[in-house]
């Protein structure tokens, strides 16, 4: 069996940075610099399913912020 047919049992966790964007990151590894972990953890298919239902706006917060404050959005 090749190491693409195996199953990923990885456990990931949800990970937000400073502009609210959703990512996975493994659990076992440090965090990269910017981002925090959301309390979220489990197998892969579990944390983008998550994220999917928690990350309806895709825009950053930077964006978002200056479109309110333009009486955009």
């Amino acid at each position: 069996m090749s190491s693409n047919e195996r199953e990923d049992t990885t456990i990931y966790q949800v990970v937000m940075n400073h502009e609210e964007q959703y990512s996975i990151w493994p659990a076992d590894r440090e965090l990269p610099l910017g981002w925090t972990a959301v309390g979220k953890q489990g197998l892969k298919a579990e944390c983008l399913a998550y994220i999917e239902e928690v990350w309806t706006d895709m825009r950053p917060l930077s964006l978002r912020k200056k479109m309110q404050e333009a009486g955009l959005g």
